[in-house]
């Protein structure tokens, strides 16, 4: 997957993930990165219902 439009550089995500005791290599944030912007490209909000 190539997601272009990311908002969150892989040097961001790096330092983020190690701040929480993480470490991953760029590679591995690379595949982190792709699956969080798959999942809330397909993710659908529910639908609010009115009475």
């Amino acid at each position: 997957m190539n997601f272009t439009y990311k908002k969150i550089s892989i040097e961001q995500a790096i330092a983020l993930l190690a701040k929480n005791g993480i470490k991953v290599d760029d590679d591995e944030v690379a595949v982190i990165l792709d699956l969080l912007y798959l999942i809330s490209k397909n993710y659908k909000k529910p639908e609010i219902k009115t009475l």
